[in-house]
């Protein structure tokens, strides 16, 4: 079982601050775990996959030169858009069938999935949003599922479903652009976006990122031919939608989780603590001024001068104008001249050799 929990699908270039994540791309299982005593027939059907959804997420990463994150493995492994203490995560019966190979599952069985597969595709997904927001950007993250046109008898009327939790910033101008395009659109149908621990829960709403999920039903994206088609014809309804929407920006919707007996987290209490906890950092850092710069830097990728300069941006995001040693000035506690006047030591030959050999660049 060394092949990879998930695929990544990365652009050449990267012109867009979005990322594709496909949570049921997959209709394979590792050779370890057979069929999980299932007809090799049903493994073509919606029990073991969402069909064409993987195509589309392909085709629109590809569009937009963004990367994607899809699922390896069958959601009859495990399912990756539930979370990780979800009693359903590991299915013993799905659309009515025993899953011979999952019945017998137990504790043991089931973190060992998780370590193996659930973990490594969720890690992958956080890396992806950490390279988007190293480089300054605010990710948007877009889900892509697919549902089937019955279910229990019932003909779905949707032509596209579009799931969301709290944050609407995207899903109500994608709804109202998909309606104009001449689409069917279900308002968090045919499923509900708000289960908490699920794909988007995680990486969209606690990261407080803009996010949606995409359900489109299977009959039209059943081929790969037909799949290309619908991402090209959904590229243009997006970017309309993400125009309507507007820059991209950090919100958080959801109250962060508390210890036991605690009181929730509101968002003021979140940004009161963070703020409190910045401060001391800095009060820190003032005081351990035999801490050099160049130290930092070679340990932990950030200096004194970093802090200063995200302070000027998180700064210039409120419309609010800062030179950067005013900025500056506020983690050092005085003007950077002055500190470096007083404080910095000419870097030894040995920290110089550390900081070219990591390829750090910072004024």
């Amino acid at each position: 079982m060394s092949e990879s929990a998930f695929e990544l699908v990365e652009p050449a270039a990267r012109k867009a601050a979005m990322l594709f994540v496909c949570d049921h791309a997959s209709n394979r299982v590792p050779q370890a775990y057979g069929t999980l005593g299932l007809e090799e027939g049903q493994f073509a059907a919606h029990i073991a996959y969402d069909i064409g959804a993987a195509q589309v997420t392909r085709a629109l990463a590809q569009a937009y030169g963004a990367p994607a994150v899809l699922a390896a493995w069958s959601r009859l492994l495990i399912d990756l858009n539930r979370g990780a203490d979800d009693p359903t995560l590991v299915m013993k019966l799905s659309d009515g069938r025993i899953i011979p190979g999952n019945r017998d599952a137990d504790a043991a069985e089931v973190a060992k999935r998780i370590d193996l597969f659930y973990r490594p595709y969720h890690a992958a997904i956080a890396e992806q949003i950490a390279k988007l927001r190293e480089n300054g950007s605010v990710p948007t993250i877009i889900s892509m599922h697919s549902f089937t046109p019955v279910w229990k008898g019932f003909r779905r009327p949707w032509d596209v479903g579009v799931l969301w939790d709290k944050d609407g910033r995207l899903a109500h101008p994608l709804m109202g652009a998909l309606a104009r395009a001449g689409f069917t659109v279900g308002d968090n149908e045919p499923y509900k976006g708000e289960l908490e621990g699920d794909c988007m829960y995680v990486h969209g709403s606690l990261n407080g990122l803009p996010h949606v999920l995409i359900e489109i039903r299977q009959d039209l994206i059943a081929t790969p031919d037909a799949a290309a088609k619908f991402a090209a014809r959904l590229k243009p309804i997006l970017d309309e939608a993400l125009r309507e929407m507007g820059p991209a920006k950090i919100q958080y919707t959801r109250a962060l989780a508390a210890p036991l007996g605690a009181m929730p987290m509101d968002e003021k209490t979140r940004t009161e603590l963070e703020a409190a906890a910045f401060r001391r950092l800095v009060a820190h850092l003032r005081g351990r001024t035999d801490v050099q710069n160049i130290d930092l830097m070679n340990l932990a990728g950030f200096c004194r001068n970093c802090l200063g300069d995200w302070y000027r941006e998180a700064a210039a995001e409120k419309g609010i104008a800062l030179e950067k040693d005013q900025a500056r000035e506020i983690v050092y506690g005085m003007p950077p001249a002055a500190w470096k006047k007083r404080h910095q030591k000419e870097a030894s030959a040995e920290q110089k050799a550390a900081f070219e050999k990591s390829h750090k660049t910072h004024s």
